[in-house]
């Protein structure tokens, strides 16, 4: 994903955003540009805007361009743990270090390499050839559920009740750190690092809202093992929010600044444990929950016997 950041300047004023914003022709085309802001991957201010927007001088507006992607993917037999299933979905547990979607660098082995060969190549089309079934994703070193369409009517839906924020998502994670409090909120905007593009920082000029409820299951001395449960779905959110309060996840090998790594983990010590929605056809509410894998018990089995013989 490439951001571009534009300072509006008089010579913009009053001009309409689908038109009046100054972009580089050969990366976004006025027709692109309008899908992009109809997808809200242009931001003002912070904000969401129409295409009739008027420019102000001064306005800060974030452009957020996925990057060129190869044209095609292909299936893949791939085993898939799968928690739930009918005619028009299905929740997966995603282990950890598997790619969501193909990218730059990841254009094999993905969950959705899994999930065409899985389905025959019946999945929703709406996020288009590259992420067919796709309406969230998590990390690559993130285990969890994730939910697939396979129709347009379920992704439709889905996608709306994440717009709503109804769907229940609670994260397991590990953090370092003694956490003080049993629970806390955390409500900070979160976009593209000021200095940093692979990063995500809550000091974005172009930060959305982002709302983390944490609460503490155990205290291991130097590390908490806690539930996270998202009211947003912004990118890296539980692993900027937990840093940002000084207690990052053990193992991440971005926000964890420190390097520490004592348990030689893959990658971050988060696991998307519960996933609940609205059934997009019968309407009943629906929730699975993804058993941990092995590296997450292993590492809390660890605590836990370093904390009896502490």
């Amino acid at each position: 994903m490439r951001m571009e950041e534009i300072i509006i300047s008089e010579e913009q004023e009053g001009r309409r955003i689908d038109k009046g914003l100054f972009l580089d022709e050969n990366q976004v085309s006025r027709s692109r540009l309008q899908k992009l802001l109809k997808e809200e991957m242009v931001l003002v201010n912070h904000k969401p805007v129409k295409p009739s927007y008027r420019l102000r001088t001064g306005d800060a507006v974030c452009v957020q361009i996925p990057e060129n992607q190869p044209a095609s993917i292909l299936p893949e037999d791939i085993p898939l743990d799968i928690l739930y299933e009918d005619d028009c979905l299905l929740v997966v547990n995603k282990p950890q270090g598997m790619v969501v979607h193909p990218a730059p660098g990841h254009a094999e082995h993905t969950l959705v390499n899994a999930v065409l060969a899985h389905c025959q190549g019946n999945l929703s089309g709406i996020n288009g050839e590259l992420r067919p079934g796709i309406v969230h994703r998590i990390d690559r070193d993130t285990s969890g559920a994730l939910v697939i369409c396979k129709d347009d009517h379920a992704h439709r839906d889905l996608a709306q009740q994440l717009k709503e924020h109804t769907i229940h998502r609670v994260y397991h994670a590990v953090v370092k750190g003694n956490i003080k409090e049993n629970e806390g909120c955390i409500d900070a905007p979160i976009g593209r690092h000021p200095t940093d593009r692979k990063r995500m920082s809550i000091h974005s000029r172009c930060g959305r809202r982002a709302v983390t409820h944490y609460q503490v299951l155990k205290r291991f001395g130097d590390y908490t093992y806690v539930q996270c449960r998202l009211e947003t779905g912004r990118t890296h959110q539980i692993r900027v929010h937990m840093a940002s309060i000084s207690h990052p996840l053990t193992g991440d090998p971005v926000y964890n600044r420190s390097g520490d790594n004592p348990f030689h983990l893959a990658g971050q010590a988060l696991h998307a444990y519960i996933l609940g929605f609205r059934h997009p056809r019968t309407g009943e509410y629906l929730e699975t929950s993804a058993p941990f894998p092995e590296s997450f018990t292993n590492l809390l089995n660890k605590l836990e016997k370093t904390n009896l013989n502490g």
